[in-house]
């Protein structure tokens, strides 16, 4: 046997122990990039450098989270949801309809009557945020709060005569004129107010005998409405006028208006 058949034969013997311990077929994700021989017929693999590693996959982004569901969003679920039972149990009133709607209804009242309970004690313990406070409603406080505002006012519509004054628009006319004149000039004489009566219709007034026929005053004034009775407040320092108020108007309101009207920002009572 010569040399070159013996090289052939240590060839041959090697390359089928080498292909015995080789995988069967090349995976389907490796790509062979070595010679045919080695790598295809006799599937050497990485022996050969036939098989190139498979590029790894970049990370999957991880699925968002959903946003927590605000408190806002709640509400307006279970809202929904007790329109639903109503409405079902109104349209199919059947025992397990009806029996659904209220219990749950009776779970939102109980929610709602947790919610006052915990708000009303906020309020006792909270002394700025409770308004009854400022407005009591409870019979002794708002009696005292009552007399108190009483005094108040009293003490400022006795000081308005050095700058305001009424005027009374009035017709004989009127009934409800009648009933208004002897309580504007109770309230003028109590705190010293002038009053200055005119008639829309000419005739005259048993309260008020010193009147004036009205000649467009109240277009002067600024005054649209024709309605009487009429009082209004007039402010000499300014030259503007304030409407009272039309029609029949107890005195005490008559007074409370015009304290207001002089005394108080809007709002600053409330």
């Amino acid at each position: 046997m010569n040399l070159a058949r013996l090289c052939r034969r240590l060839v041959t013997t090697l390359s089928l122990v080498l292909a015995a311990s080789a995988p069967a077929q090349t995976p389907p994700h490796r790509v062979q990039i070595g010679d045919r021989f080695y790598c295809q017929d006799r599937q050497l693999g990485t022996w050969f450098y036939c098989e190139r590693p498979k590029a790894e996959e970049p990370d999957k982004p991880a699925a968002p989270v959903p946003p927590a569901q605000t408190a806002a969003e709640k509400l307006d679920a279970i809202t929904a949801e007790l329109r639903e039972l109503k409405a079902r149990a109104i349209l199919e009133p059947t025992p397990d309809n009806v029996t659904a709607y209220i219990r749950f209804q009776r779970a939102q009242l109980d929610r709602a009557s947790l919610f006052g309970d915990v708000w009303q004690r906020a309020l006792w313990q909270t002394p700025d945020l409770d308004y009854t406070l400022q407005r009591p409603v409870g019979t002794v406080a708002k009696q005292q709060w009552s007399d108190a505002r009483k005094v108040e006012r009293d003490e400022a519509l006795d000081r308005l005569g050095a700058r305001y004054g009424l005027f009374y628009f009035f017709a004989q006319s009127c009934g409800a004129c009648r009933v208004m004149s002897p309580i504007v000039k109770a309230v003028a004489d109590t705190h010293h107010l002038t009053v200055r009566a005119i008639s829309t219709d000419g005739g005259p007034s048993e309260t008020f005998p010193r009147y004036t026929v009205e000649t467009n005053q109240r277009a002067r004034m600024g005054l649209t409405a024709k309605v009487t009775p009429a009082v209004v407040l007039f402010d000499s320092a300014t030259q503007t006028a304030i409407p009272i108020g039309y029609g029949i108007i107890a005195a005490d309101e008559l007074m409370e208006r015009i304290f207001l009207l002089t005394q108080r920002k809007a709002g600053s009572d409330y």
